[in-house]
């Protein structure tokens, strides 16, 4: 199934006013809150030459990277909670590596807390909110129409005449020593 998001972003914190069109591909396995943490990423982390990945139809790939012209990846954003040898790999082929996970981030750091990962003081996650993306879920059509905001962490998202707020907390992989 495929899914128009057209989103106008103001992403205060980053400097980033852009509009986006983007058409999402979504995978049979996908749920919808892996979809929606997946656009939400994308727009958040935007810059020029990010892009949708394969994704799930490609083991070996990101949710979402920027690739160099020579083809190596300098931005590996993984959705979901990724394996610690996963993220271990990613961290040393990388520039940059970051997770959004909108199931139990607070369980999967503990997780990887317990894992060697090469730079996982580097690794930045993002917590999405349960509730954040159950009232998106709410809205979620064919064709979606956003206005997405960032100012001082909080989020603000205009679907319709419906504004949807939710703080994101950004924390390291691993504590630094």
């Amino acid at each position: 199934m495929l899914h128009r998001f057209e989103i106008s972003l103001a992403d205060v914190d980053r400097g980033i006013y852009q509009d986006l069109d983007l058409r999402v591909a979504r995978h049979p396995s996908e749920d919808n809150h892996y979809l929606l943490t997946r656009v939400l990423a994308f727009a958040l982390e935007q810059k020029d030459g990010l892009a949708f990945s394969k994704g799930l139809a490609e083991a070996d790939e990101p949710a979402i990277w920027h690739r160099h012209g020579d083809g190596r990846v300098i931005d590996w954003i993984e959705v979901g909670a990724p394996g610690a040898d996963r993220l271990h790999r990613a961290a040393k082929a990388c520039e940059r590596v970051a997770v959004w996970c909108h199931r139990n981030p607070d369980a999967f750091l503990q997780r990887c807390q317990k894992e060697t990962i090469h730079k996982a003081e580097k690794i930045l996650v993002t917590k999405v909110p349960k509730d954040l993306l159950e009232a998106l879920e709410r809205k979620l059509d064919r064709n979606n129409r956003w206005d997405i905001s960032r100012n001082e962490g909080v989020v603000t998202i205009v679907v319709g005449s419906e504004a949807i707020e939710a703080t994101l907390e950004t924390v390291p992989l691993a504590p630094t020593a």
